[in-house]
């Protein structure tokens, strides 16, 4: 991929208020439920859920489950653009 497809990849990912509040939410170790994000962003878990699996695809959050709960959390090895992009909102 191109540096310029990858870098539209990037921005379009960031490109929503929600998403930008997920990569907040989840700064500095935090870790999070689908519900507690959903919580805050005061929207549906379907609508968290959705942001979740797309930033968990580009390798921006991973995610573990623990006692039936699936917690979300930055990946500290993300793509250098994303880790690039991302600080600016942490």
């Amino acid at each position: 991929m191109s540096n310029l497809k990858r870098w539209t990849v990037v921005f379009k990912a960031l490109a929503n208020i929600n998403r930008l509040k997920i990569v907040r939410f989840l700064s500095g170790g935090k870790r999070m439920s689908v519900g507690e994000i959903a919580r805050e962003l005061k929207i549906s878990v379907t609508a968290t859920s959705n942001h979740l699996i797309l930033l968990e695809k580009l390798e921006v959050l991973e995610a573990e489950g623990t006692a039936g709960h699936v917690f979300y959390f930055l990946n500290s090895d993300m793509p250098s653009d994303f880790s690039s992009a991302t600080s600016l909102f942490r």
